[in-house]
């Protein structure tokens, strides 16, 4: 089993931490977790764009002049693409974007990308994050200290405090161990967990 130093909002060392391998340390599929970023990207379209085709706009009902004699270029209507206030060409229409997985694949893309942060050693493990306040100098003081300024920050629960001070930080996100995604573990530098959601992790893809 893979094993991970745990520390404190110091920064210091206070424990190892053993890791269950079912779930930080699989073979990592970089394809699977390509596939989960790209369909919750696609997800997250609302796919309500909407343009209107020459069939659709109003007007253009005559020919705007005869077919021949005038000089200019034959023209059947004034909704055609070419004219100001015409329809689109291939305009587009609502649609649905949505991707499937099934959930072994979405398991097999979670576990490749938390294994991919123990791997890379970017995976870092605190006790606790108990803040007294909401304050964002002392919540990014202590990313320093856990050399993490670029970082996913998950909890257990949802912590207003932790929420709060990172809020003005455009490095660093927070989540809750349940909403974890492929797509954030995979964007940010590091992966900070504290020992609580490391365990609901391992409760859930173990």
């Amino acid at each position: 089993m893979a094993s991970v130093k745990v520390y404190d909002i110091e920064g210091k060392e206070v424990e190892t931490l053993e890791l269950n391998d079912a779930v930080f340390g699989v073979e990592i599929n970089e394809h699977i977790m390509h596939k989960a970023v790209v369909g919750q990207l696609a997800n997250n379209r609302q796919g309500t764009q909407s343009a209107k085709t020459r069939s659709e706009v109003s007007g253009g009902g005559r020919k705007p002049w005869r077919q021949k004699g005038t000089g200019h270029a034959r023209q059947g209507s004034t909704r055609s693409p070419q004219w100001t206030g015409g329809g689109v060409v291939f305009a587009p229409k609502p649609r649905d974007y949505s991707v499937k997985m099934n959930k072994k694949e979405k398991q097999l893309a979670m576990k490749s990308a938390l294994s991919s942060k123990v791997a890379e050693n970017k995976l870092v493990v605190v006790d606790k994050l108990d803040l007294q306040e909401a304050k964002t100098s002392v919540f990014a003081k202590i990313l320093a200290k856990l050399s993490a300024p670029k970082a996913l920050v998950v909890t257990k629960d949802k912590n207003n405090n932790v929420v709060l001070s990172a809020n003005n930080i455009p490095t660093v996100k927070t989540t809750v161990a349940n909403s974890l995604s492929v797509y954030d573990i995979l964007k940010y530098e590091k992966l900070v967990l504290t020992k609580e959601a490391v365990a609901a992790i391992e409760e859930v893809y173990a």
